[in-house]
């Protein structure tokens, strides 16, 4: 029988991705008997596990969505403690690396682009220095001598999800928490009256109660029931194809992040590299094409050829949360009882402490505040929810 399996929890989270990891953890540590259910055989095994760890709200912003962008800068801001505090409750290293970032343009019209791109985020007063090829070249002497521009962005880093998901999963499990893998969550339950949460059950028929409910599922989001169709929040599967590579000569090829139109170079600071990540609206499918792969080293072998000489070890296909407007839910749902923490797109990885500070407040009844105030899941519900930021 299941640890727990006779126990009325506080909070069950359903789905041990990142943001499930790392809310269940911080409810966890606030002193709430938490549950935390993944479907798979192991957590992490969905986005998280494709994922390349980007930290790079400024490299990575769209000027044009400055809540997001906000939301991302503050999560960012609080990664360096949110590791630290976790190094103190597990051994298992995180991975987080201080690096930077260069976003490259490798002909004049993207150079151009480049340059607007500078301007933009001047004007919102973020940190980027524009660097010509020689200077690229000098502090990045991997990169191609075609080169025509860089931004130097250092405050965007990097951070290993599949460490960072290890190292939470065993913080959670020290702090007394209920780690359950293998437990597909079927559906929501709900009161007799139907109008607030009373936990969860799981698709063998076993029943979890738990006074709050935390839908952290990711891409499966809309396979979970129980939840009122005017109360759901809309989560679709955007693919990514992902490469993982390694020098055998050790590290050294490159050491920021380096981003490129339209994908990236992540080292992990040890001779490992991430190369991504393909955007496709492709439903479920999770297979790995001769063309995405093509594609991806093309790329990035025009910016760095040293890249051709590595090692390929690893292929994969990994399913991001989308929501209509690839903003995440954050807060309190429809349902009394009933909490979201889903729909993070391709900035899973970064929001995570953000999300997890968010999902507590909402768990415990404290005000989320204005900076959660455009990511409240009623935005795409036809039930209201209660107001976040009061």
């Amino acid at each position: 029988m299941p640890q727990g399996s006779h126990r009325t929890f506080d909070v069950a989270v359903a789905g041990g991705g990142i943001i499930g990891l790392a809310v269940a953890w911080r409810a966890q540590r606030h002193g709430l008997k938490t549950v935390l259910l993944e479907r798979d055989a192991r957590v992490a095994q969905g986005a998280t596990h494709a994922a390349a760890g980007m930290l790079a709200p400024v490299s990575e912003a769209n000027v044009a969505e400055q809540e997001l962008l906000r939301l991302g800068l503050e999560s960012a801001a609080r990664y360096p403690a949110f590791v630290a505090e976790l190094a103190e409750q597990s051994p298992l290293d995180a991975g987080f690396l201080r690096c930077g970032t260069l976003v490259v343009a490798r002909d004049r019209d993207e150079a151009e682009a480049l340059d607007r791109e500078r301007d933009a985020r001047a004007r919102l007063g973020l940190e980027v220095e524009r660097l010509l090829p020689s200077e690229a070249r000098r502090r990045e002497p991997g990169l191609a001598p075609t080169l025509r521009l860089a931004l130097d962005v250092p405050e965007d880093h990097a951070v290993d999800p599949r460490g960072l998901a290890a190292a939470l999963a065993d913080a959670f499990a020290r702090a007394g928490g209920d780690l359950r893998t293998g437990t597909p969550v079927a559906r929501v339950t709900t009161s007799a009256t139907g109008e607030r949460v009373s936990g969860v059950e799981l698709d063998d028929g076993e029943r979890i109660a738990a006074a709050q409910v935390v839908v952290a599922t990711g891409a499966w989001t809309q396979a979970l029931g129980g939840i009122p169709t005017a109360a759901r929040v809309p989560v679709r599967p955007v693919k990514g194809q992902i490469l993982r590579l390694r020098d055998p000569a050790g590290p050294g090829l490159f050491t920021r992040v380096l981003r490129m139109d339209p994908g990236y170079l992540v080292p992990r600071g040890d001779g490992r590299y991430v190369l991504g990540a393909t955007m496709e609206e492709r439903g479920y499918d999770t297979d790995v094409t001769a063309g995405g792969v093509f594609e991806l080293l093309r790329d990035a072998s025009e910016l760095v050829p040293g890249i051709s000489e590595l090692v390929l070890e690893e292929l994969e296909a990994g399913l991001r949360p989308g929501t209509p407007d690839n903003a995440p839910a954050l807060g309190p749902g429809a349902l009394e009882g009933l909490h979201w923490a889903a729909g993070h797109h391709r900035n899973g990885i970064l929001l995570a402490p953000v999300t997890a500070d968010l999902l507590l407040a909402s768990l415990t009844g404290a005000p989320l505040g204005e900076l959660a105030t455009p990511f409240t899941p009623d935005r795409f519900t036809t039930t209201p929810t209660k107001d976040v930021a009061a």
